[in-house]
């Protein structure tokens, strides 16, 4: 039988300390939410490696250092509302409700918000809300989110994103074209926004109507 435990210790020891990743909080949801059950049969044994992984609908799980890197940087204590933008395989959205207090999640394709559904169910997970829609335009029934986190590329920061981010809020998205973006880290204070880049990255475009129109 495979350690599981002992796979994502060495993630977390191999990947992520020594990349930067400093908070604890960060570091221990990254050790105990099982990477290997959001990836397809067969995939498991490489479900702890440094690399993205193909779950299908032409989607990915991030590698877990961006998984990392974009948690640490929405800097949250435990009494946040947060809202997902990209629910794919759901791994993100458990890591996020380790580490929030209530976690709502939008997903466009059925297929794997579904999914998602069931894994987190199956786990345990019941601080979460997945909803099939344009994430682009937010969950405003449950507006505004102490926290947003985008997990696709998008041209520019929606403004329904920001305009349902709380003051004061952080949302961390990547901004760029479809085959490069950069993460950004949108701060908003005292009625202030300001924007901070934190490194280039690659998601898969970000779809919607204040997103790009197609893949």
């Amino acid at each position: 039988m495979q350690d599981w435990e002992r796979l994502a210790e060495r993630m977390v020891e191999t990947q992520l300390r020594p990349r930067g990743i400093a908070d604890e909080r960060v570091l221990e949801a990254m050790k105990s939410v099982p990477r290997h059950a959001f990836v397809g049969p067969g995939m498991e044994q490489s479900a702890y490696g440094d690399h993205a992984m193909p779950i299908g609908e032409g989607q990915t799980i991030s590698q877990p250092y961006m998984v990392a890197l974009m948690t640490q940087a929405l800097e949250l204590h435990g009494d946040e509302r947060v809202l997902e933008i990209g629910t794919g395989s759901g791994y993100q959205t458990a890591i996020l409700a380790r580490l929030a207090e209530q976690v709502f999640s939008i997903e466009r394709m059925r297929a794997l918000a579904d999914r998602a559904r069931r894994t987190l169910e199956g786990l345990g997970i019941s601080n979460v809300a997945v909803m099939v829609g344009d994430g682009t335009v937010g969950w405003s029934e449950y507006a505004p989110f102490d926290r947003i986190i985008v997990t696709a590329g998008s041209p520019t920061v929606p403004e329904s994103l920001l305009e349902q981010l709380k003051d004061p809020g952080v949302m961390v998205i990547p901004v760029g074209t479809q085959g490069m973006q950069e993460l950004k880290v949108v701060v908003k204070e005292h009625g202030r926004t300001t924007i901070r880049g934190s490194g280039g990255c690659v998601f898969v475009p970000l779809v919607g109507r204040e997103g790009w129109e197609t893949e």
